[in-house]
């Protein structure tokens, strides 16, 4: 099933412009576009999108989660690094 920005913003509980605005970033390189331009997302997105949320919502930057993105897309020989940005913002988070 396809979602517009509207439709898979109000599944994940975020504005539209939040979507907009992640992928202005380059937070979004998975999401596709329509020949016409605009932002088709995929059941498979809605994953990468609350990673992303929870990511935010702990305190890392965008430019900390563009490499977290990063790092996923180059797949599992990233885990253990990715592992180890979740340790460090957990010990931020509690210190906080």
């Amino acid at each position: 099933m396809l979602y517009t920005v509207g439709e898979m913003a109000e599944l994940l509980g975020v504005a539209a412009s939040t979507l907009r605005y992640y992928d202005q970033e380059w937070l979004l390189p998975f999401v596709e576009r329509s020949r016409g331009g605009i932002r088709v997302f995929t059941e498979k997105d809605y994953g990468p999108l609350k990673v992303i949320g929870c990511l935010k919502k702990s305190g890392l930057s965008v430019k900390e989660i563009k490499a977290f993105i990063g790092l996923a897309q180059e797949g599992d020989a990233t885990l253990e690094q990715r592992l180890e940005i979740f340790r460090h913002r957990k010990a931020a988070v509690e210190r906080q």
